[in-house]
C-alpha cells in the first residue's frame, strides 16, 4: 500500500479532536467505521455462536466507542476499548456517559506496545485499525508483524479475533495472521461487480488463536 496520513497518530488525534468538538456542540458521535451494518454483522455472529455475554471483549482502536455501546445494548457486560489517541478515548468516554454505559472500560493504549494490564481477552475485535497500521509511512511491515505479536499476547489461547478490513483480501489476511492463528469463518459482506468480475469491498473474517 502507498503510505498515507491515515496511518499516522497525528491524523487520528486531529480527527478525533474535531469529532470531540462536534459531539460537545451537537451530540453527534461521528463516523461509524464501515457503517452500522459492520457492527450488526459482528454482533449477529457472536449471538449465533452463543458467545457468553460475560466473555471478555477487547475493541482494538475503539475510536468513538460506538461498537462497544452496541455490544452493551446486546447484553455483553465485560467490554474494554483501547485507542492510542487520547482524543478518541475522551470522545468514547462522553458517548459512554451519554448512553449510560458506565461498565464499559476505556483506556489510552498503543496496541503495538500493550501494557501488562491488557492480556487475557477471550475476544478481540478490529474494525479498520489493522488497515490504518498498514498505511503507516514508517516501517508498515514491521508494524504489522508487531500487531500480530501483540494480538497473540492479549488474546487467550483458542480466543476469537474478528477483523473487518477494506484494504486486505481474505487470502492476504490469512497469510498476515498465519503465525499463531487459524481462520474459522468468512462473514458475508456486500459484493460489487466491476468489469464483469465480482468482488467484496470489505473483508470480514473470524480467526482463532492456536
Amino acid at each position: 500500500f502507498s503510505p498515507s496520513v491515515l496511518g499516522t497518530r497525528e491524523h487520528w488525534d486531529a480527527a478525533y479532536e474535531r469529532e470531540l468538538q462536534t459531539f460537545q456542540d451537537i451530540g453527534d458521535a461521528g463516523e461509524i467505521w464501515f457503517g452500522e451494518e459492520s457492527m450488526v454483522r459482528i454482533i449477529r455472529w457472536l449471538e449465533k455462536q452463543k458467545v457468553p455475554h460475560d466473555s471478555s471483549v477487547l475493541d482494538i482502536g475503539t475510536g468513538n466507542g460506538v461498537l462497544l455501546i452496541e455490544l452493551a445494548k446486546s447484553g455483553y457486560t465485560n467490554l474494554t476499548g483501547i485507542d492510542y489517541s487520547p482524543s478518541a478515548i475522551q470522545l468514547s468516554e462522553k458517548v459512554r456517559e451519554k448512553e449510560g454505559m458506565s461498565n464499559i472500560k476505556l483506556k489510552v493504549e498503543d496496541f503495538l506496545s500493550p501494557s501488562a494490564e491488557l492480556p487475557g481477552f477471550e475476544i478481540c475485535i478490529d474494525k479498520g485499525t489493522f488497515d490504518a497500521i498498514s498505511l503507516n509511512p514508517d516501517n508498515p511491515v514491521g508494524k504489522r508483524e508487531q500487531y500480530v505479536r501483540s494480538l497473540s499476547a492479549v488474546l487467550k489461547p483458542e480466543g476469537l479475533f474478528l477483523i473487518t478490513s477494506c484494504n486486505w483480501t481474505k487470502e492476504e489476511l490469512v497469510n498476515e495472521f498465519r503465525e499463531g492463528f487459524e481462520i474459522l469463518e468468512e462473514l458475508p459482506t456486500p459484493k460489487f461487480c466491476f468489469g464483469g468480475r465480482i468482488g467484496n469491498s470489505v473483508t470480514a473474517l473470524v480467526f482463532q488463536r492456536k
